[in-house]
């Protein structure tokens, strides 16, 4: 291995997962390398996911009777039911699992470098069509997971997860991806009284806002003193034409900025979870991810986690079964959801206005694709639309991959 050891830079106890002291991960390197064998990661992203607790109470990725559990019934229960929705899991080939079977320990890297080590691994079949028809409700290898899913290994390695340090970017965002301990102490240090989350993974326009700063009136109108929002952009993988989460980061600043979300009750932090857009599945990992961070009220918009069908270019997914499914979902009791209004521009107004069908002349509904292709051609979106400082960088981001392609 050309593993050299950097100095761990974090300090807090992150529970089992992670072995920070520096004398723990000599050990653990040298026994890497006298028993161990090797898994490339192509990202750390899910390693991550797992050493930060988002997923708690698992230990590492999953062995196959957490797998079955989840696939089957979408909670965890050898703990009592546990919401879990979508499956953590490690794929390897034929040709890795045959190497491997019988190791005590997996060594598993990332570029070159050792990030964790995976203990009594268990090896099962992959069924990869099974498995995305449940997950996803669709086989359609156009879908991007799904085709990642399908080239990826026929086999799946569970086993726990030690992970020898803190998972680090150095994109220059690290400060923003705070783990669900950080997050709660960051909520108390500031006095709330209530959290409420937003995911999302695209730029947000005054539609997004509006949801926002109306859940924060609802909110203080209930008696609450101090409601603290937490804007928690999705961090892992996205999508090609995703907007990557660098120029987001841009653009989210610039929102807080003009004063659009109020930057004194408002925490921004990067959640490590890649997006499978699963819809309705997916949503039931987002919302209790941020459970576990310690929000207790979650915004959920129209269509969370979906996407067009890649073939049919219809929604995959019905828009509002993602609501639905959230407000009745099993283990999501210490969170109640926040159930979106239709949002449209006003052309009145000239501002992003709830939808009201009684007054449908006054309203104009600016779709995604109207939003990117007004970017791409650097024009003007209508007044009120997003903050023209975070508008800017939409239009930077488009200008500057036209440039590069």
């Amino acid at each position: 291995y050309n593993f050299q050891r950097p100095e761990p830079t974090f300090k807090t106890n992150m529970g089992n997962i992670y072995k920070i002291n520096n004398t723990c991960t000599l050990l653990l390197f040298k026994c890497t390398k006298s028993l161990c064998q090797s898994i490339c990661l192509s990202k750390p992203n899910w390693v991550q996911v797992l050493a930060e607790g988002w997923a708690s109470p698992l230990k590492g990725f999953m062995r196959e009777r957490e797998y079955l559990q989840v696939m089957h019934f979408g909670n965890l229960l050898d703990d009592g039911a546990i919401n879990q929705s979508i499956p953590i899991v490690l794929a390897v080939s034929t040709d890795t699992k045959q190497e491997l079977d019988g190791c005590a320990a997996v060594a598993l890297e990332y570029q070159g470098s050792l990030v964790a080590i995976l203990r009594k691994p268990e090896f099962y079949e992959h069924r990869k069509e099974e498995r995305c028809a449940r997950q996803w409700g669709t086989t359609c290898p156009q879908h991007p997971y799904i085709k990642m899913v399908m080239e990826g290994g026929d086999w799946l390695v569970g086993g726990d997860l030690e992970v020898l340090e803190r998972v680090r970017w150095n994109d220059g965002l690290d400060h923003y991806r705070l783990t669900p301990r950080e997050l709660k102490q960051k909520f108390k240090a500031m006095k709330a009284d209530a959290i409420f989350a937003f995911q999302l993974r695209n730029p947000v326009h005054n539609g997004h806002a509006l949801l926002m700063q109306d859940t924060k009136r609802r909110l203080l109108d209930r008696g609450y003193k101090n409601p603290v929002l937490l804007l928690h952009p999705l961090g892992g993988w996205t999508k090609d034409d995703d907007v990557p989460l660098d120029w987001r980061m841009k653009q989210h600043a610039a929102v807080l900025q003009e004063g659009v979300l109020d930057p004194k009750n408002t925490i921004v932090a990067i959640f490590p979870s890649p997006m499978m857009y699963a819809g309705p599945t997916e949503v039931q990992w987002h919302c209790r991810a941020r459970m576990i961070a310690g929000a207790n009220f979650y915004i959920v918009g129209r269509d969370p986690a979906g996407m067009p069908h890649p073939v049919t270019k219809k929604d995959l997914y019905e828009p509002t079964h993602g609501g639905k499914v959230l407000t009745m979902a099993p283990g999501l009791t210490s969170v109640e959801i926040i159930p979106f209004r239709v949002a449209a521009y006003n052309k009145t107004k000239k501002a992003m206005d709830f939808y009201d069908k009684d007054r449908h002349e006054e309203f104009e509904f600016i779709s995604g694709t109207k939003m990117r292709n007004l970017a791409r051609n650097a024009e003007t979106p209508p007044e009120g639309f997003m903050a023209p400082t975070a508008w800017k960088v939409l239009v930077d981001y488009y200008t500057s991959a036209q440039k590069e392609k």
